[in-house]
């Protein structure tokens, strides 16, 4: 049965959108064997809670953690409190406790994977910070997820970034908590399109020279680093840094733009994952790498490409808006029941690019349910006076 939806168009047209017919997919049994990948897990909001929703949101945490019992369910390991859970960016130090804690839990229950990001988001970045106090930071919640029996995603940090008069004070500050953790960390290096704070990280703003610095960290310390995510969103520098790696250290891609190719990989290796936009096309992502686990690069590709536009849209600029589409597609399927998000952030992006979204994720074959996304679709366009 054809189902359509009315949507606008950048012109103020609008358009008769035909649905695909629903893509079917066998359900994914186990984890992935030829790549280790995390999609870093977006949080569900209490839209009922009576609480200042920019300063104040509450977590569901039941549906929360329903969230991360689907990842599981299909494969992947969950990266838990990273930025796409808003870490930083309305998710606090307070309740990232209590989000790590619970998926550290749920995991057990489950036989599921889960690391955790630690970093420095509980220190006032102010005048007269000390690279003593961003030290003491990092070992605090490193000891927190430590303590719980975690592994740690040592995340970057606007403090150090505020604070660090050049290279040096990075290797500094790496090398001491390194030498701290008592089994391998993943190494977090996100660019300043994701979040501009954390601009000329590694002590410079050249990403050549930057990437020599965080190598000489990773080469120094290589016995405590399981692998290094970047996220830079240039498929080259990833692959130039990938080849300079010891030979324990792994590289987890964390360019939303070209993962496909550096999951798949080439003649001189491949990269691991640890994706954003895995939480958004998991079903779809879960096929194409249980098909390349079977050594189908063909069926891969076929799957796995026809998720990129999707998650190039999603991703585009404002990058750090990107959290938007990500729990939009949730909303979409049928995974919670509301689109409301911590800060507000469902409005950081206009109803011309959720309607694009929205045709993107039907052509990725990534609509569970064609008659619930299109009255929930329905429902978004008549509140942003398109219908």
């Amino acid at each position: 049965m054809s189902i359509s939806i009315k949507l606008p168009k950048a012109d103020r047209s609008i358009y008769a959108y035909e649905l695909n017919d629903a893509l079917s997919l066998p359900r994914p049994n186990g984890k992935f064997q030829s790549r280790i990948v995390y999609a870093a897990a977006h949080v569900v909001v209490d839209p009922w809670a009576n609480r200042d929703p920019l300063a104040d949101a509450q977590i569901d945490m039941e549906a929360t953690m329903a969230y991360r019992h689907h990842l599981w369910s299909l494969g992947f390991a969950v990266a838990e409190a990273m930025d796409t859970a808003q870490r930083g960016m309305g998710l606090d130090w307070a309740r990232a406790q209590e989000l790590i804690k619970r998926s550290i839990q749920e995991a057990r229950s489950v036989g599921g994977t889960v690391a955790s990001g630690a970093g420095t988001d509980h220190l006032l970045v102010q005048p007269g910070l000390t690279l003593e106090q961003v030290e003491a930071a990092y070992e605090e919640q490193c000891a927190f997820v430590e303590g719980l029996g975690g592994q740690v995603i040592l995340m970057a940090s606007r403090a150090l970034a505020a604070v660090a008069k050049g290279p040096e004070d990075y290797e500094r500050v790496y090398g001491k908590i390194l030498s701290q953790v008592s089994k391998p960390v993943i190494l977090h290096w996100l660019g300043d399109m994701f979040d501009p704070a954390l601009a000329g990280y590694w002590g410079h703003r050249d990403t050549s020279a930057a990437m020599d610095v965080c190598l000489r960290i990773i080469n120094s310390h290589a016995d405590k680093i399981d692998g290094i995510k970047i996220s830079l969103l240039d498929a080259s520098k990833e692959i130039d840094m990938r080849r300079r790696l010891p030979a324990n250290v792994k590289m987890y891609t964390g360019d939303d733009f070209n993962y496909p190719e550096l999951i798949k990989g080439d003649e001189a290796g491949y990269s691991h994952a640890l994706l954003g936009i895995f939480d958004a096309i998991a079903p779809v992502a879960a096929a194409a790498l249980h098909a390349l686990d079977a050594g189908e690069t063909a069926r891969y590709h076929e799957l796995m490409d026809k998720t990129l536009p999707l998650s190039r849209h999603i991703f585009q600029r404002p990058t750090f808006a990107y959290k938007t589409g990500i729990v939009f597609m949730a909303y979409l399927n049928g995974h919670q029941s509301h689109f409301r998000m911590l800060g507000g952030a469902e409005g950081a992006r206009s109803a011309i690019h959720l309607a694009d979204l929205f045709v993107l994720a039907d052509q990725a074959g990534l609509i569970a349910d064609r008659e619930l996304a299109v009255q929930r679709m329905n429902l978004l366009m008549n509140v942003s006076g398109v219908n």
